[in-house]
C-alpha cells in the first residue's frame, strides 16, 4: 500500500530505531537524507533497510564509489541509492573505503541488480566486494592493466594489445542494403526537379 510521502525527520526517525548503533552519520541535505556507515556494518544495514517494515528500501536504484585521492583520509567512498516504493522514500548510503585494498561486503544476496553494478565498481575503481558470485571485468578487457577511473590513472597510459577473440571473416558492411522510401498511398509525390534543367 502506497502511503503519502515520508518527511527527512520522519525517515531520520525510523532509520534510528531500526539501525540505531550502526550509523557512523546521519546528514540532511537539500531534502534528502544521507547515511554514513563503516565497511564491517554495510551488510547490516543494507539488510535491514531493505527488510524491516519501518523502511522497505526495497529497490536498488544505483552502486557507484567516488575516488578523493588526497582530499580525505580515506580515499575511496561506496554510495548506494535506495528507494523504498510503499513510503516514497529516498536514502542514501555511503561507505569509506581506505586507499589499500579496498573491499566491502556485497549486496548481490540483497538485490539481483547489485551484480552488474558491483561489476563496474570493481573494473572501474578497483573495489572488491566480497561473496560476490561473478566478480570480473565488465567493461575492460581480461588483460587490462589498472583502474581507469581512479585519479592516478594515467591518462597516456599504454595498455597491452590483445587479439580479437572473435576476428571478422569478412567485411559485413558489404551485404548491407538500404530500401526504398516507404509511400503512402492516395497521396500524390511531389515530383523530381533536380534533374530539370534552369528555364525549363
Amino acid at each position: 500500500m502506497v502511503t503519502a510521502a515520508r518527511s527527512i525527520e520522519e525517515l531520520s526517525e525510523a532509520l534510528t530505531g531500526v539501525c540505531g548503533p550502526l550509523l557512523s552519520e546521519k546528514i540532511s541535505n537539500l531534502g534528502d537524507l544521507t547515511i554514513r556507515v563503516s565497511p564491517s556494518n554495510i551488510a547490516e544495514v543494507l539488510r535491514r533497510c531493505k527488510e524491516d517494515p519501518r523502511l522497505l528500501f526495497t529497490m536498488l536504484v544505483d552502486i557507484t564509489a567516488v575516488d578523493w585521492m588526497d582530499q580525505r583520509p580515506e580515499r575511496f567512498e561506496v554510495v548506494y541509492q535506495l528507494l523504498s516504493i510503499s513510503t516514497r522514500s529516498r536514502l542514501c548510503v555511503t561507505v569509506s573505503l581506505a586507499e589499500d585494498k579496498p573491499a566491502i561486503a556485497t549486496a548481490t544476496q540483497l538485490w539481483a541488480g547489485a551484480n552488474f553494478l558491483e561489476r563496474e565498481i570493481w573494473d572501474m575503481f578497483g573495489i572488491s566486494f566480497v561473496g560476490h558470485p561473478d566478480l570480473r571485468r565488465v567493461l575492460m578487457y581480461e588483460e587490462f592493466v589498472g583502474h581507469p577511473l581512479r585519479k592516478d590513472y594515467p591518462v597516456q597510459g599504454k595498455q597491452p594489445r590483445v587479439p580479437l577473440r572473435a576476428p571478422e571473416v569478412e567485411n559485413t558492411a558489404r551485404r548491407m542494403s538500404r530500401p526504398d522510401l516507404v509511400t503512402i498511398r492516395g497521396r500524390r509525390q511531389p515530383e523530381d526537379t533536380t534533374s530539370r534543367p534552369k528555364g525549363v
